[in-house]
């Protein structure tokens, strides 16, 4: 990436922040696993003080390392395209929603499978050109499988055609979990789902699949498992509910403050400099008059996460059962914090009825069931995005920062349950992928001429050979936007002033600090004005 040097202080942070260094080794090429949540809380998962029961990546996260300050885009499709792309999404094409990936963007799948792999992907695609239909009726019957339209975007930005094998999964960003709208197999559409389809367990069954047929030869593999939970609509198999069944009825308030003291004790925030907000919507739980609905709508989001963990567990077993578990390198992360968004009526990509012309129930009392289409809502969604501010496609922490597990039993000799303080972005996990395979980015790619990658490869930062690898990070989607130089921040709402953090002292951006130091504002808006005009972003 270009550096910026205009006075600004470059990313150091002080030997304390980065927590018990690994022992890189070097063993034979690694096997990859990347798994991707969609719509994640920040502490959704239990080693990131949740409640939901997430034993497997628990487990993963105990005998590996969790990093606190690893970063994300947002939103569902600039952070997919920076994770497989290591560029800034603008870079590559996506500047909104449902747009093309850039043909001249190699994606990690491309590099790795000229580089001796074997790549495979399972899951939300959401990163080619998709159009609704001209004639609404008709829309949203394709979207019920009731008529066929042709394919679901441009064939040559189909994983497939992207560096991918095999793929199994959706195009389109959102689904019906019982019975998906743009499902493939590579190309050709999967047009029937059997009885007792849920799309969590089919993203499990796929990647077993995927890594059996892999392993018949010596070759290592790249595995991507993009799932779509816990992304609303809150759909979820019956048993995992009961499991939270009343569980919530104490509220988002109650919530919030169990997780953040669940936080502390796992010591993975101070509460001296991360101090407990209030809940960025707003809304008191004393005041909700819809308690049980609410917590209904919890109950299920926390069993889409219990379901994915599951599955998260029979993918290791099947790595165990095969003995490449310990030579395979596991990443886990979120492509955003969790979803604000509630009431959105059918249309694009939401329907409004089943392949049995069922109507869908919108904002349900009982969520959970095909029919059923509910969503957490703003206040659920700050509640587990704990401890920061707002939640998905926002800049802010509580919109773009990430869970992020490492586990690689061969390669990292790590001790148990240690915390990573450093600080990286998803554009990281392509330069780290092509470090571990032994690769070099191509200048060339599909016939056309690369750009640099802005990624840098986090291994060393998590040896502890460097405490950062950036010297600034940016953002910007639909309006908001922010950048981080060292320990400072400057994050603004759409068409908002920007506001300005020290995240050493003030980890969940409680504090403006812009009044005080103006010129450093002025300082890091000319840097990051300088940065959108070469990503070409419109202001």
């Amino acid at each position: 990436m270009k550096y910026i040097k205009s006075g600004i202080t470059l990313l150091v942070l002080s030997p304390l922040l980065i927590a018990h260094a690994a022992e890189i080794r070097k063993p034979s090429r690694p096997n990859i696993l990347l798994i991707l949540a969609d719509d994640m809380g920040y502490s959704d998962l239990g080693c990131y003080g949740s409640e939901i029961h997430t034993p497997n990546l628990d487990r993963i996260a105990n005998n590996g390392v969790r990093f606190t300050q690893i970063y994300n885009c947002a939103r569902c499709c600039p952070s997919r395209a920076s994770l497989l792309t290591g560029q800034y999404p603008h870079q590559v094409g996506i500047n909104g929603m449902g747009v093309n990936l850039n043909m001249n963007a190699a994606t990690i799948a491309e590099v790795l499978k000229e580089n001796g792999y074997h790549t495979g992907m399972i899951g939300k695609w959401h990163l080619s050109q998709t159009k609704a239909l001209e004639n609404e009726p008709e829309h949203f019957r394709w979207l019920a499988h009731q008529t066929e339209h042709g394919p679901f975007s441009p064939l040559k930005n189909y994983p497939c055609n992207r560096g991918f094998e095999e793929h199994y999964g959706v195009i389109w960003g959102v689904i019906n979990y019982f019975d998906p709208f743009s499902l493939v197999h590579n190309e050709e559409p999967v047009k029937d789902v059997p009885d007792g389809f849920y799309m969590t367990d089919y993203i499990t069954d796929k990647s077993i699949d995927m890594i059996d047929q892999f392993s018949k030869d010596q070759k290592p593999f790249f595995l991507y498992v993009a799932h779509d939970a816990p992304h609303w609509p809150l759909h979820a198999r019956p048993e995992d509910i009961a499991k939270y069944k009343d569980r919530y009825l104490k509220g988002w308030d109650v919530l919030r403050k169990e997780r953040y003291q669940r936080m502390i004790d796992l010591k993975l925030i101070d509460p001296a400099t991360c101090k407990l907000l209030p809940n960025s919507s707003g809304k008191s739980w004393v005041d909700c008059q819809e308690k049980e609905k609410e917590a209904e709508n919890m109950a299920v989001h926390a069993a889409m996460v219990d379901r994915m963990d599951q599955g998260v567990g029979r993918i290791i077993q099947k790595l165990k059962d095969i003995g490449q578990y310990d030579n395979t390198i596991i990443f886990f992360l979120s492509d955003n914090g969790a979803s604000y968004e509630r009431g959105y009526p059918p249309g694009f990509d939401r329907p409004k009825f089943t392949r049995d012309s069922t109507m869908i129930k919108y904002n349900s009392d009982h969520p959970g069931a095909e029919t059923t289409w509910n969503y957490i809502g703003n206040s659920w969604a700050n509640a587990v995005n704990t401890p920061f501010r707002f939640w998905k496609m926002e800049s802010y922490e509580g919109g773009t920062c990430t869970p992020f597990i490492v586990s690689w039993p061969k390669g990292i000799k790590m001790q148990e349950n240690k915390i990573n303080r450093g600080v990286g972005h998803v554009i990281d996990v392509l330069p780290t992928c092509l470090e571990l395979a032994g690769a070099n980015y191509p200048k060339t790619i599909n016939g056309l001429k690369t750009n640099n990658i802005d990624g840098k490869d986090l291994m060393p930062m998590i040896s502890g050979k460097t405490k950062a690898i950036h010297d600034t990070l940016y953002w910007e989607h639909e309006g908001g936007k922010a950048i981080r130089v060292g320990d400072w921040k400057m994050s603004a709402l759409k068409k908002s002033e920007w506001e300005l953090f020290n995240l050493a002292k003030d980890r969940n951006e409680s504090t403006n600090l812009a009044s005080q130091y103006a010129d450093k504002v002025q300082q890091m808006n000319t840097a990051w004005e300088r940065w959108a005009l070469g990503m070409k972003i419109a202001r």
